[in-house]
């Protein structure tokens, strides 16, 4: 299977040079790239000139087959989440306008409505032998579908020179090679698990182990060097002792898509003997900012820009926010992983951007005088109001976690409410423990009172307790 076409850099570089990864294993089942070579251009022969192709996002490797055939063949993929309703489906197959819907795998085929799209089984016996030439840089690769939660989901079209920039950027940042072997068992249609999961190995060159289900044994089996979970995953992996102390071997280890308790944090370091990475990205952006292979690595915080990225910090007043490390402020982004518009979506596209093409991540963070970003939370759902004060949801939830007698906690508030707030706690033990001292001091720093008061009453945070991570005042 040809691809380089006149381009002098095709988007999965290695396996197409002839540098793919060692093997590829996926939920057990292996294939070696001259296989998977094969097996794509089989794809590639039989999806050409489709324009937009959907694929079952299932953990085989025919998954991956179906991906890098479609991406070789220049035909944009959509990934659709495997056990996704049927609504949904049918809402991301319509509004993406995909003209087949490939399935990979031997499981059955989704359920379909009358005058759906054709469905394509996936196979990774068969071969082909067409050539097919590299799309433009700007061509769309994937179509990735957001997860809907202000309405239905928004398809995002990602470019290849996106994803090119994205894992090159990464690549450095995590010093990424061939040399890797790159485990993990995330979800193959967005981001973390299907770009930087599977197209990066591919591009890279590096070994992949995909785990199936991300259990804290399955990833000690794997022997890898470099592991991406996020916050659940690493959450098991802390409290297994002995399957954390079995990626001690592992050169990094990345979390992500979330923010990673401090006591998973702490844990992970204590057994592994390095903490971990955490990086920042959104389906429209891709990954925008991270810590480095090389660097510090700061508990609750997600780095610096990628190389070619800018990122900044606006207040409420549309003025840049001090870098303290503390004021808040709406994190905007540009550079060249960063999408061009949602797709069949002007007006939701023109209000995420401003006249200088900055993207409006709609995420609060902090900055500090290093450079270095601490997400805060969303500002439609995670800033709490009160008292004069600005308060970040993550930032009292992260304050009671570091309680040694909570085990776990969710935050949320009254349905149809978005003035209030509640979070739930869950105790470690029956038993009553009383607070360290240590804990007591270190809880409180951070906490900035308005009227010159050493606690304030009037927040929810000092209020509930004697320690607290206020936000910056209003």
């Amino acid at each position: 299977m040809d691809t380089c076409g006149t381009s002098p850099e095709p988007l999965l570089d290695a396996l197409v040079r002839g540098r793919g990864p060692r093997t590829v294993e996926i939920a057990g089942e292996r294939i070696g790239p001259d296989r998977l070579l094969a097996a794509a251009g089989a794809v590639a022969d039989r999806v050409a000139g489709a324009g937009t192709v959907a694929l079952l996002a299932r953990a085989c490797r025919e998954t991956v087959v179906g991906v890098a055939g479609c991406l070789a063949a220049g035909v944009t993929v959509v990934p659709v989440p495997a056990d996704c309703g049927e609504a949904e489906r049918e809402h991301i197959l319509r509004d993406s306008g995909a003209r087949l819907l490939l399935v990979p795998g031997t499981g059955p085929p989704p359920p379909a409505r009358d005058g759906s799209v054709p469905l394509l089984p996936v196979s990774a016996g068969e071969s082909g032998r067409a050539s097919h030439p590299e799309p433009p840089a700007d061509h769309a690769a994937l179509v990735l579908y957001t997860s809907g939660t202000t309405g239905p989901a928004k398809g995002v079209p990602v470019r290849r020179s996106a994803i090119a920039a994205d894992l090159d950027a990464l690549a450095e940042v995590w010093q990424w090679s061939s040399q890797d072997v790159l485990v993990h068992g995330l979800p193959l249609f967005h981001v973390h698990g299907l770009v930087l999961g599977i197209l990066g190995a591919l591009r890279i060159g590096s070994g992949l182990v995909h785990t199936g289900r991300p259990t804290p044994a399955r990833y000690a089996a794997a022997g890898g060097t470099l592991y991406f979970g996020v916050p659940t995953v690493w959450s098991r992996i802390s409290r297994d002792a002995g399957a954390a102390r079995a990626l001690s071997r592992a050169r990094l280890l990345v979390s992500g898509s979330a923010a990673l308790p401090a006591p998973v944090h702490e844990a992970l370091g204590a057994l592994t003997g390095q903490a971990p990475v955490e990086r920042y990205g959104m389906t429209e952006t891709l990954i925008t900012l991270s810590a480095r292979a090389d660097g510090p690595r700061r508990r609750g915080h997600v780095g610096t820009p990628l190389p070619g990225t800018e990122a900044r910090l606006l207040g409420e007043d549309g003025r840049a926010v001090a870098p303290d490390g503390v004021t808040f402020g709406e994190l905007s982004v540009r550079g060249p992983t960063v999408f061009d518009g949602y797709l069949g979506r002007p007006a939701d596209t023109a209000a995420a951007f401003d006249d200088r093409g900055w993207f409006r991540t709609g995420d609060v963070a902090t900055v500090d005088e290093d450079g270095w970003y601490r997400i805060i939370g969303r500002t439609s759902t995670d800033i709490i109001s009160s008292g004069g004060f600005r308060i970040g949801a993550g930032e009292v939830e992260d304050a009671l976690l570091e309680h040694p007698a909570v085990g776990g906690g969710a935050r949320g508030g009254p349905a149809g409410r978005t003035t209030t707030w509640g979070n739930g706690w869950l105790p470690s033990s029956s038993r009553t423990v009383r607070e360290p001292r240590s804990w007591r001091s270190s809880s409180r720093r951070g906490c900035r009172p308005t009227r010159g008061r050493a606690r304030s009453t009037s927040c929810p945070t000092c209020r509930a307790t004697t320690w607290g991570r206020c936000a910056s005042p209003t």
